[in-house]
């Protein structure tokens, strides 16, 4: 496809497709025991200078690696995680026999093959896995920055990561692929570096965030800040806002669904459904639904921060990809290298006419419909669709 041309695919996926999908996935290994790494890549000497006027000193970032990097530097492939996500994307660690997020389409013989590409993830500059963010120790006061951290933005990531792959030897990207928040790194990569990437993979996100993507990221806010245990954000981490952090992800995981999704999951069922109880009990029992976002506020708040929650949201709601650079449709314009923009046809928080402009104004764009009831969460759900999509894409066919 020529860089001059603007062209709109729009494919979507039903039972026979997901069927070929499964059966042409040849065959599949995992990349097996992984090491987490960390490297600094800020230092006194030479730190990191924020979009918004701040600067970083000392950074810290995690990350792992799968495959081998080539000896021109050039076989890489960026792999970008969402709000809560981390570097975990594939294999398993001594600490934990957990497969990565993205096991099922990383490693020998998968749509992103690890015997041809060396795949990096690393954890978001603020985040709480590794990467230094809210949690971190400050070196000044030698307790947790909190909401001290400076702000930061999807551009600052970038910045991050990039001197992360500077470090590692990486000259010139395959590929960056992501979703959701992961989506907006994707196409900042292409618009801050485009003589180091030579294809995007977009999924599930448009070009900036909307009030609406905004006005829910404030009411989670605002669940964790209402919380007694937030102390304006200077909790101890062992004692954080339990209560606000988990409905926060409550929130969350409504819009990450659909309707479809959960009333196919859940419907009017309640927990203990089918058990003998009386009808006083009977009444009284939560819904199955309410278990579940019960049940996943309080794995968030096991392993995530709740300054960290803050400070990626609002990050997400600063996202523009045209702020300081000019129209949206010059900036989309100039992204000329191969893109593969998937959007979900039933995704609530990001809606397919958001990854649809996209194309629209990208000159060297295809688009390709992510068919599910799932919702927002399909790019983590639907494997067999992402995986056709992304081997085809990586390896030309």
């Amino acid at each position: 496809m020529s860089s001059g041309s603007r062209v709109l695919v729009h494919e979507t996926w039903g039972d026979h497709a997901a069927l070929l999908a499964r059966a042409s996935s040849g065959p599949q290994g995992s990349v097996g025991r992984v090491r987490p790494q960390l490297l600094d890549v800020a230092t006194p000497q030479a730190p990191l200078e924020l979009q918004r006027g701040g600067r970083l000193e000392r950074v810290a970032v995690a990350y792992e690696t799968y495959g081998e990097l080539d000896s021109q530097g050039t076989n890489a492939v960026l792999i970008e995680h969402a709000l809560t996500g981390s570097a975990h994307a594939a294999g398993v660690t001594d600490r934990e026999d957990v497969p990565g997020w993205w096991d099922p389409l990383i490693g020998p013989g998968k749509a992103i093959d690890t015997r041809r590409f060396f795949v990096v993830c690393s954890n978001v500059l603020g985040g709480c896995y590794g990467t230094t963010g809210p949690s971190s120790i400050d070196p000044v006061t030698g307790r947790p920055y909190g909401p001290d951290f400076p702000h930061y933005t999807v551009r600052d990531m970038v910045a991050a990561q990039h001197r992360l792959l500077t470090a590692l030897g990486v000259k010139s990207l395959r590929a960056v692929v992501g979703g959701s928040m992961g989506g907006m790194q994707v196409l900042e990569w292409a618009v801050t570096h485009p003589e180091m990437v030579r294809a995007i993979a977009p999924i599930a996100i448009g070009a900036r965030h909307s009030a609406w993507a905004i006005g829910l990221n404030e009411v989670a806010r605002r669940a964790i800040t209402a919380d007694p245990a937030w102390q304006a954000g200077r909790y101890p981490l062992e004692r954080q806002p339990e209560t606000g952090l988990g409905l926060a992800r409550a929130i969350a995981m409504l819009t990450y669904r659909s309707y479809d999704s959960l009333e196919q999951k859940f419907g009017r069922e309640r927990v203990g459904a089918g058990e003998e109880a009386s009808a006083d009990r009977a009444l009284d029992a939560s819904f199955q639904i309410a278990s579940y976002l019960e049940y996943q506020g309080v794995k968030l708040v096991k392993r995530f921060d709740a300054n960290t929650y803050l400070s990626l949201t609002r990050a997400m709601d600063d996202y523009d990809l045209a702020e300081g650079r000019g129209s949206l449709n010059q900036v989309l314009a100039g992204i000329a290298m191969p893109a593969l923009v998937m959007g979900i046809d039933s995704d609530v928080l990001y809606p397919e006419a958001e990854a649809k402009a996209l194309v629209e104004r990208m000159p060297n764009a295809r688009y390709v419909t992510l068919s599910s009831p799932h919702g927002h969460d399909a790019f983590l759900i639907e494997y067999p669709q992402v995986a056709a999509q992304l081997r085809r894409f990586l390896t030309g066919d």
